[in-house]
């Protein structure tokens, strides 16, 4: 146990003699950076321009000030014929008007630009569309059976409308529209026959 003691003493004096070293050291800031000496103000980078050069003034035409287009005259209507009218079933034919030489071809139509869908979407839109259009058909008879009011009339004419829309837009080729518009008509046709 007296070795355990020695080493403790030994210990603790090593660890003194590193405290006391360190308390005779004193921190000493070092010295700062040199300040560069005071720079001349910088030079712009464009110097102002003190001689103008304008070219010659330049002759303006008085026409050009002015605001109002000037007025042309009618063109003169053509001569009247003056051979008596024959009593003719057909209408007279209208005037084409001359064709000027740097006419230009019509472009031609351009398809609408439309969602491309996979032939199963299409085909489940398609028969949606379908099932729409039989039950508002059936809805329509129904509710035609019985005396419609003037409301009920205006609601039959948009469900017919949109069942149009709905056949127009599938030969189009639109599925998804075909099937929105036929949607629309059923909502509406139920309506039709609750009689709200």
């Amino acid at each position: 146990m007296k070795h355990v003691e020695a080493i403790l003493a030994a210990a603790m004096a090593i660890l003194l003699v590193g405290c006391a070293a360190r308390a005779k050291q004193t921190y000493v800031p070092s010295p700062a950076p040199p300040q560069p000496a005071a720079s001349p103000a910088p030079q712009p980078l464009s110097t102002p321009q003190t001689q103008v050069h304008l070219p010659p003034a330049q002759p303006v035409d008085p026409d050009a000030f002015a605001t109002k287009a000037p007025v042309e005259a009618p063109p003169a209507p053509p001569p009247q014929d003056t051979r008596p009218a024959r009593a003719s079933a057909r209408p007279p034919k209208p005037e084409t008007p001359p064709q000027t030489a740097a006419a230009t071809p019509a472009e031609p139509a351009r398809p609408p630009i439309q969602e491309v869908l996979a032939p199963e979407e299409q085909k489940r839109l398609q028969a949606s569309a379908q099932s729409h259009k039989n039950e508002v058909k059936n809805l329509v008879a129904q509710a035609q059976r019985r005396r419609l009011s003037a409301e009920d009339q205006d609601l039959l004419t948009h469900i017919l409308d949109f069942v149009k829309l709905s056949d127009d837009a599938e030969k189009d080729g639109d599925m998804r529209s075909a099937d929105q518009l036929a949607e629309r008509a059923h909502t509406l046709a139920k309506e039709l026959q609750s009689g709200k």
